[in-house]
């Protein structure tokens, strides 16, 4: 399979024309010398396009590397400092990157909302949430009623643990919205919706006591380790389909 394919492939079911407000340049950002006939073989997945998981990927002998953050966010840089330093070993490497930021957040099943949702075999799923008008999360009802502190166990990989819990609402959950990331201002959406629980990335302090005043459950899993498992989906689903070596970077930021 040719860095091209492997894009059409990517592309057939992360689908970037369906995001078209999302301005990070999603699919290859980084091409190798001969995109349409070198042969891949081996790909590494990770969150971040950064200079840590570059080096990992040139150190494993990856042909590809898959992000979730890219390098580019809509606008013009200068290959200068930071950002040399993420591109050149993948250049010099003749490492090709591709990515994908909200066509990944909002994939059903291989996205990290679907993703977390599945690790707590929610049922009743239903889109929850938007950013620039594109859809986003997912919310559903667990099978179970749990504790916040039980469904934070379920919701993260073993032996992680969330950077907050807000036990603010019902002693027991039972219905959940879910926004990996940044989704710390989309808690309002879970209120006005009369969830039990509001699963992100990252909550903020101004959204502290509106939580606590709106009586609502509150679990902020890290932006990095929510963002895990849609990589992770996407390599399995590779593997799997196309029999390509497939290996996770793990780079925490413990953010």
């Amino acid at each position: 399979m040719t860095l091209l394919e492997l894009d059409r492939y990517f592309n057939s079911f992360l689908k970037k024309e369906d995001f078209l407000s999302d301005i990070s340049l999603n699919g290859i950002q980084i091409q190798n010398h001969a995109p349409n006939t070198k042969q891949i073989k081996k790909i590494a997945f990770a969150v971040d396009a950064c200079e840590a998981t570059a080096l990992a990927a040139v150190k494993e002998g990856a042909d590809v590397l898959f992000v979730h953050h890219g390098l580019f966010w809509g606008h013009c840089q200068t290959i200068t400092n930071s950002l040399y330093k993420r591109i050149a070993p993948l250049i010099q490497n003749d490492i090709a990157l591709c990515a994908y930021h909200i066509p990944l957040d909002a994939n059903n099943p291989y996205g990290n909302n679907y993703g977390l949702a599945s690790r707590l075999n929610l049922k009743n799923l239903q889109t929850f949430g938007s950013w620039k008008g594109m859809p986003l999360g997912v919310k559903g009802e667990l099978v179970k009623e749990l504790s916040v502190e039980e469904i934070a166990d379920k919701v993260l990989r073993p032996g992680k643990k969330a950077n907050a819990i807000l036990p603010f609402g019902k002693d027991k959950c039972k219905t959940i919205g879910i926004i990996s990331g940044g989704g710390s201002d989309d808690v309002t959406d879970a209120v006005s919706q009369g969830l039990d629980c509001y699963i992100t990335g990252v909550f903020e302090h101004e959204q502290y006591h509106y939580a606590a005043e709106m009586k609502i459950n509150v679990i902020a899993g890290g932006h990095y380790e929510t963002e895990t498992v849609g990589v992770s989906l996407v390599g399995e689903k590779v593997k799997k389909e196309t029999g390509l070596e497939c290996i996770f970077i793990d780079v925490p930021t413990q953010l």
